[in-house]
């Protein structure tokens, strides 16, 4: 971008048949091209949009793509994932990774289109929100797939997203921040060109199998329905439901999913999607996700449904991340309430439960005005806020944890956002099935492996749950297949590594085993470790939240349970032992000559 210059390189196939695509080439190329301790925001970081191997394929739910950088939020590896139509229309368009290097000296846009690659001025669309600036390049260039930044971007709010489409957001680690400093305003793709696939007939027939094999599950029928909302009630009924900043651990049945129902015009989907989890809402925008009930309700202390709607539309537009938007404004809440903040720095009461206050913060945040402009600098405020105030935020590797889930009772889960390479994540990791109490257990030792008990409380082998479902959602997000149809995400059935290698196979001929996938999947989050310890971190960043330690939860099932630390130092050290890891979380040098041999 600094010198206005664009390449066009292949990949070689030996490092496509290692890595695959999406989020595994992207971490691949992230630790090759860039140098440790660089300033996330400076023109040094390297931001990469990177496609799944399998995208804008035939092939169901396969519209993902990763987005890549080191995080301005944490200063770790920073990632997030997308779905939409973007991912499909840059394939069309030529391409399936764009590497951004530098800064531009103006507001920029990239016009990608039929193999050309435009480095355009983007004056006219700086300062508008995400669905107007979307908008704006359609009118402009016609019908393109644009994943844009919004002003939250432009002005370097360390926990900006990106957007693509009226909801999709690559949400995490703040790297619509990183287009911000790089003034990039959108990548904007439109391609007349398809997939070359190298099996058609084959493709043809297992993607048939694999739609009446989506199509006959419960899950998929209920997910099409009420879409994610579903999640919301099982977790409230256990006492799993972040609330007022994991202050408590249940909240209002407002929130459930028949009442979300109620402001739903219609359910839509992304490219190739059979499932249509994706609510179009009555109040101008898509959505809400679980996720957005918890982090901007019932951690907010929010029980109207439109308002927490709004407040999912109002992130949305200015292109903030819902999952640390929540968790930083119920952070500040909750230390204004204890008085370890006060209204010399906020400006005016903060108070858990006021609507109109969270959306004006949000306004406030993304523009860095007044109050709004300390809470975009995100878990960096330790120092300004006080070392007490450390105590009160509920994020690992300073990343807020992306989902409601309290995880004191669910001690998988526990493991899984302490471990996971972004931070607090459940998209890394997330052992669902933990939390389906009537599952056999020997279907879950089946999937997990043996020794794995079925009570979500017990801490008993819950690493080999940790560990099956890194390895699988790595792999799944290196094809670019939503996590919805993914092995043991929502179900202990679908697409698995069996599935994968019959559609790989399809796609580009590549005779895989199920191990050889499987490898993937661990080449995948070897090198994402190793780009994290070369960035500074040791085994005491994997760890948890305080609260988590300390504090009980007060209600439901889960009543008095806590993350024992002795327990959860076990969980850790066996963790570890199956990543083949050193005993303080290290990649032993072996692994990480073999990996940087591939460089």
């Amino acid at each position: 971008m600094t010198k206005g210059n664009v390449k066009i390189t292949e990949t070689p196939e030996e490092i496509r048949r290692l890595f695959l695509g999406g989020r595994g080439l992207n971490g691949y190329y992230l630790y090759k091209m860039m140098k440790p301790g660089m300033d996330p925001l400076s023109p040094d970081n390297v931001l990469i949009f990177g496609t799944g191997l399998l995208s804008g394929t035939l092939i169901p739910n396969s519209s993902r793509f990763s987005v890549t950088a080191r995080s301005p939020e944490t200063g770790f590896f920073g990632d997030a994932n997308c779905g939409g139509y973007f991912s499909a229309e840059l394939r069309y368009a030529g391409f399936d990774r764009i590497i951004v290097l530098g800064k531009a000296d103006r507001p920029s846009y990239l016009h990608v289109h039929d193999g050309e690659i435009e480095i355009m001025d983007a004056v006219d669309y700086w300062g508008m929100d995400t669905t107007d600036v979307q908008l704006a390049l359609r009118k402009d260039l016609g019908h393109v797939e644009s994943a844009v930044c919004g002003v939250a971007g432009e002005n370097l709010v360390r926990f900006a997203c990106v957007r693509t489409g009226i909801k999709n957001a690559a949400g995490r680690c703040g790297l619509g921040a990183v287009m911000g400093s790089k003034n990039l305003k959108a990548i904007a793709a439109r391609g007349r060109g398809g997939v070359e696939i190298a099996n058609p007939d084959e493709m043809f027939e297992v993607c048939e199998e694999l739609k009446d094999y989506i199509m006959g599950s419960k899950i998929t029928s209920i997910l099409g329905t009420v879409g994610t909302p579903l999640l919301y009630e099982v977790s409230n009924a256990l006492g799993a439901i972040r609330t007022k900043n994991s202050q408590l651990n249940a909240w209002s049945d407002s929130l459930n999913a028949d009442e979300i129902e109620k402001h739903v015009d219609k359910m839509i989907s992304c490219s190739s999607c059979i499932v249509h989890c994706r609510h179009r809402n009555s109040l101008g925008g898509e959505g809400p996700e679980y996720t957005a009930l918890g982090l901007l309700g019932s951690n907010l202390g929010i029980e109207d449904p439109a308002e927490v709607i709004e407040l999912n539309n109002v992130c949305n537009e200015l292109g903030l991340d819902i999952s640390s938007s929540g968790t930083y404004l119920a952070w500040a809440y909750e230390l204004y309430e204890r008085g370890i903040i006060g209204k010399d720095m906020t400006g005016e009461d903060l108070r858990f439960g006021d609507f109109d206050l969270s959306r004006r913060l949000l306004h406030d945040i993304s523009r860095r005005e007044g109050f709004g402009d300390i809470v975009a600098e995100g878990s960096l405020n330790f120092e300004r806020y006080g070392p007490e105030s450390k105590d009160y935020l509920i994020a690992v590797k300073g990343l807020p944890q992306s989902d409601p889930h309290d995880v004191r009772y669910i001690k998988a889960f526990a493991l899984g956002i302490a471990t996971a390479s972004r931070g607090a994540d459940h998209l890394r990791s997330r052992p669902t099935l933990e939390i389906f109490l009537k599952l056999p257990p020997e279907v879950k030792q089946r999937i997990y492996g043996e020794g794995v008990n079925n009570d979500p409380a017990s801490y008993e082998a819950k690493e080999k749950s940790v560990y099956f479902s890194d390895n699988m959602f790595a792999s799944i997000d290196t094809v670019g297949i939503c996590k919805f149809i993914c092995h043991g995400f929502n179900s202990p059935h679908f697409v698995d590594y069996s599935w994968l290698t019959r559609l790989i196979h399809a796609a580009v001929g590549w005779d895989y085993t199920e191990a050889d996938i499987e490898a993937v999947g661990k080449r995948v989050i070897d090198m994402e470790r190793m780009f994290n310890i070369r960035e500074g971190l040791t085994m005491a960043d994997d760890t948890l939240p305080k609260r988590y330690f300390d504090d009980p939860s007060k209600l439901k099932i889960a009543k008095g349970h806590h993350i024992d630390r002795k327990e959860f130092d076990g969980m850790l050290s066996r963790y570890y032992e199956l990543r083949n890891w050193t005993e303080d979380g290290m990649v032993k040098p072996e692994r990480r000559a073999e990996l940087e041999g591939y460089l």
